[in-house]
């Protein structure tokens, strides 16, 4: 099973919107500045907030990502937590966690045995961190 047979993507921007923030590395800052045509440091100023000692991408008033505006507009640079969605570490901890974050979302696909949820999670992760 592939993960394109258990998520596809809808566009909706559902997952840019509250879940805490998008924390951001610093290679994530580093390539979103350069995208903008920022300074890295005053990318953290002005595009992000801390959450402890860790910087998240901020939010607008209406609760989604500051770049979000109908679209992603930072998409070809989102950060790594964003290019990993919905195939997340959490999910291998408890696959109730795919369950709720579909709740939420409308391509994930829930009729799916949670085994190879956990598969096809594994497999993206491996892809990801490489």
């Amino acid at each position: 099973m592939k993960s394109s047979d258990i998520f596809k993507c809808k566009k909706c921007g559902d997952c840019c919107k509250g879940y805490g923030g998008t924390f951001v590395t610093e290679k994530d800052i580093i390539t979103i500045a350069a995208y903008i045509k920022a300074d890295p440091e005053q990318f953290v100023a002005d595009y992000c907030r801390m959450s402890g000692k860790k910087p998240v991408l901020a939010q607008g008033k209406n609760g989604y990502c500051i770049f979000w505006e109908g679209q992603c507009t930072i998409h070809p640079v989102k950060p790594r937590m964003c290019k990993a969605w919905p195939f997340i570490e959490s999910v291998l901890i408890d696959v109730n966690n795919w369950h709720i974050m579909a709740s939420s979302c409308p391509g994930i696909r829930i009729d799916v045995p949670g085994s190879l949820v956990k598969e096809c999670v594994k497999k993206e992760l491996s892809k990801n961190h490489n």
